[in-house]
């Protein structure tokens, strides 16, 4: 396939009209929804602007690359664009945008679409190309620009495959640049979240600046199509160092023993012969998949202990949510259906099983505690982890008592690697499928049984009590802080630390206390709520796109979406965030006030009706809407002021 293929004429922009990064983003959008190449304008802006939180796109060089894989995109596409005064786009290189290729990828796109997409990518490290390309002047130009670089490249592959097919034939490994012989020898792995041009990129650069090097290295792509070139243990046994250029997990255990520099994906594509020199001269920290620990640890970029203990704590609790969405769905099904037909009704019993208590639900607790485990201590501590999460659940330690036995067991696997450490190496074959997981197990199930179980299942049992039993101003102050922190960053730590707080509130009540769900769920549906009404009652204030995208919030937060309110956050984060954590707060408050409980643990308005006071809770949602609406609407400037 060619890349004009996907980088058709009708879409182009041959003079970008855009100052700013976000009016930049909306006009590459609006190409693509006017040529019908998207369909759903909201949803694929979303998932761009959430590709961009992680990391810029606009990679420098005068390049911006926003893309994004989602439902929303009809048709694999690329969107050529071109600014002679360039934008601002937050690039690496703090120099403005001149060229952008916003590429829009269905969820399933093929292999093939990938594969273009890729070898787009690649071209764009060559400045020559680059220069030209600023130099078009109709789309007729650009097309026959791109047909004429990619039959060079396609020729250059197939020299290169013939290449590597005489190499096979002297038993020589393949795709390595240079004499694979030599010394200067590294080896790299590049990835990035979407997998689909950053990846590439990294890879290309890589390769092309050991080239000008003369240095010899191979490099592996963890892409959309999932790992290419795959290091072999010979290789990574004769090079020197290692790169990992990734903003995503990668299979790092092979490394263990070597000098590692892990590096966010944008270095490898702009500080490449930075990263190889330093490969080569063996300036990296040594990568220990067993946490073994020496003194080049120092070299190592430490993290702090906060952000250490948040990243464990998201492991578990992003590997928990699915249980708690669709349990806690199926759930809240199974109570409407009995409020209709009864407890014995077979529907019922059916859904209860599956989601409640010998379901999904009966999961949360050891599906926390051991991904917990398992990102301190990686895989032996998996088992001791939820094992110990289980333990929690049958004391009635509850949630409390799981993250604390997730952590437990993560260090406990660790302090059996040092302990074990001076053992001989004929052993080394043992211990992971021995004796870590008996004296792991043996460890954190006495150490559970006879000091966590007892501390935190009275723990559990007082704060279930106490939330039982506040009193209305203490409960509304809580119900404040708990519907305030789901909008402060809108899916982001604060947001999860508060729905985790009710989720184990709600856990260890045996799903009666459902109070604290009611403040979070409210203060949840609050933000994309109120731009929706925002859009439509200050139509001034915001552009058509907006209001479009307005229009989806409305289902978005009727459904308990948070995340719907981001692309507006990120755009005007001062407004947005203030406006929407007032009325976010008020509605928990609101529903702690009317002492609401919601025994449902997810799926907004479709669950309104199980609450003790349904059309109550409905109006607190409504209220923090209007109100968070206002101070908005009021707030923001006409967009003939701007």
């Amino acid at each position: 396939m060619r890349i004009t293929d996907l980088m058709i004429k009708e879409t182009m922009i041959m003079d970008l009209q855009a100052t700013t990064k976000d009016e930049a983003i909306e006009e590459l959008i609006a190409s693509l929804e006017a040529s019908g190449r998207i369909n759903d304008r909201a949803l694929f802006k979303e998932m761009i602007y959430k590709r961009e939180a992680e990391s810029s796109t606009g990679i420098g060089g005068g390049i911006a690359m926003p893309h994004a894989k989602t439902k929303a995109v009809n048709e694999a596409t690329v969107v050529f664009a071109k600014s002679s005064k360039g934008v601002e786009f937050e690039s690496l290189d703090g120099e403005p945008a001149k060229v952008f290729f916003m590429i829009a990828a269905p969820e399933g796109a093929a292999n093939t679409h990938l594969r273009t997409l890729a070898a787009l990518s690649r071209l764009l490290i060559d400045t020559d190309f680059i220069d030209k390309l600023m130099n078009t002047q109709t789309p007729d130009e650009v097309s026959e620009l791109f047909d004429t670089k990619q039959a060079e490249e396609e020729a250059a592959k197939k020299a290169k495959e013939a290449k590597k097919e005489a190499a096979e034939a002297q038993k020589t490994p393949d795709v390595i640049v240079g004499n694979p012989n030599s010394d200067e020898f590294v080896v790299a792995v590049t990835a990035c979240p979407t997998g689909i041009a950053h990846t590439f990129m990294a890879e290309d650069a890589l390769i092309k600046k050991a080239t000008e090097m003369g240095v010899n290295i191979r490099v592996e792509t963890n892409g959309s199509e999932g790992a290419q070139n795959v290091l072999t243990a010979d290789e990574i046994r004769r090079a020197k160092g290692v790169i990992v250029a990734a903003d995503k997990k990668v299979e790092m255990a092979r490394f263990d023993g070597k000098p590692v520099l892990q590096r966010p994906v944008s270095d490898g594509i702009r500080k490449s012969e930075e990263l190889i020199r330093k490969a080569l001269n063996g300036d990296a920290p040594i990568y220990h998949s067993e946490g073994k620990g020496s003194a080049d640890e120092s070299k190592a970029e430490k993290s702090s202990v906060g952000s250490k203990i948040y990243k464990d704590l998201m492991n578990g609790i992003s590997h928990m949510l699915p249980f708690v969405v669709g349990g806690g769905i199926l759930l809240a099904i199974s109570f409407l259906i009995e409020q209709v037909a009864g407890e014995d009704n077979a529907l019922f019993q059916l859904l209860q099983t599956i989601g409640g208590g010998t379901g999904a639900f009966h999961f949360l607790i050891p599906i926390l505690a051991g991904f917990i485990a398992m990102s301190i201590g990686d895989r032996p501590a998996l088992m001791p982890g939820m094992v110990g999460g289980l333990m929690a659940v049958n004391s009635n330690a509850g949630f409390l008592g799981g993250l604390a036995a997730g952590f437990m067991a993560g260090y406990v696997v660790i302090f059996l690697r040092k302990a074990f450490a001076g053992l001989p190496k004929t052993l080394d074959g043992l211990k992971p499928i021995l004796l870590y997981p008996v004296f792991g197990l043996l460890i954190s199930g006495a150490i559970m049984f006879y000091l966590f179980d007892p501390i935190f299942g009275g723990i559990n049992t007082w704060l279930v009590n106490v939330l039982n039993n506040l009193g209305t101003g203490n409960a509304v102050i809580l119900g404040l802080i708990l519907g305030g922190m789901m909008s402060i960053d809108m899916g982001g730590p604060f947001n999860k630390a508060a729905y985790a707080f009710s989720i184990g509130v709600f856990t260890s009540s045996g799903n009666t206390n459902g109070a604290m769900m009611a403040a979070v769920m409210a203060g949840g549906m609050v933000p994309p709520l109120a731009i929706a009404l925002a859009s439509t009652f200050f139509k001034n204030k915001f552009t058509e796109q907006e209001r479009k995208s307005g229009l989806t919030n409305y289902v978005l937060g009727l459904s308990f979406i948070t995340e719907g309110a981001i692309p507006f956050a990120a755009a005007d984060p001062l407004r947005v965030l203030t406006s929407c954590i007032v009325g976010s707060a008020i509605a928990g408050g609101l529903t702690q006030f009317w002492q609401i409980n919601l025994p449902a643990p997810h799926g907004g308005i479709f669950v309104a009706a199980l609450a003790n006071h349904a059309l109550l809770f409905l109006l607190a949602v409504v209220i923090g809407s209007v109100i968070s609406a206002l101070i908005l609407g009021l707030w923001k400037k006409p967009l003939e002021a701007k």
